[in-house]
């Protein structure tokens, strides 16, 4: 399985600062738990980096995949490839999915989850959620074939009419990127993460 080696780690540490961490077990269904299989390349890819990436106007960049329900939109981001640079990574994501050219700030949280399918083994996850900021006024993605659309929003439209088209969304993973997306506000303003149950249920 591919992790991140120590150093790897405290030299994101030292480039963009100290991160949350949280630890959350998280339970998804069977056809969930094949789905991230699906993405894991062989079991060799086990993190991914969401970013928020803020433009001149300091709205954020979400996107939407083309199955994704009306109204459910998230922040870009994808799977950290064996030996990629993370931060290289993160800005790759960003070019596929928005057409952006970003610096790449702040870490900002670090969650470990293990994602838990009732006849599935369980499945260790790592997100890494960076800040990140962009000159450009206008995204569209380069990745049409996995990305339908790339918006501006203010924060409080990703934490409220998002946040419920998310929770209304079937799926347990979606409840995840809802919780994700309130950690990470609660982060920016110096928050701790809201508690995982309310969103599991």
């Amino acid at each position: 399985m591919h992790t991140l080696a120590p150093a790897i780690l405290a030299d994101l540490v030292r480039r963009h600062g100290q991160p949350d961490t949280v630890q959350l077990t998280w339970p998804i269904t069977d056809t969930e738990a094949q789905f991230i299989r699906s993405t894991q390349k062989g079991g060799r890819r086990a993190h991914d980096v969401t970013l928020f990436i803020f433009g001149p106007d300091d709205h954020i960049a979400l996107i939407q995949k083309h199955n994704y329900p009306d109204g459910v939109w998230r922040n870009p981001g994808g799977g950290v490839n064996p030996g990629e640079d993370v931060v290289a990574g993160a800005r790759r994501e960003a070019l596929e999915e928005t057409g952006l050219t970003v610096t790449v700030e702040r870490y900002l949280l670090r969650v470990h989850v293990s994602f838990v399918a009732p006849h599935e083994d369980a499945i260790a996850w790592v997100t890494h959620v960076f800040t990140a900021r962009t000159p450009d006024p206008e995204c569209a993605p380069q990745d049409t074939r996995e990305i339908r659309s790339c918006g501006w929003f203010a924060l409080a439209d990703l934490t409220g009419p998002i946040r419920q088209a998310i929770l209304g969304a079937p799926g347990r993973l979606f409840r995840y990127r809802a919780w994700l997306h309130d950690a990470c506000a609660a982060a920016l303003a110096g928050g701790r993460p809201p508690t995982p149950e309310p969103y599991q249920t």
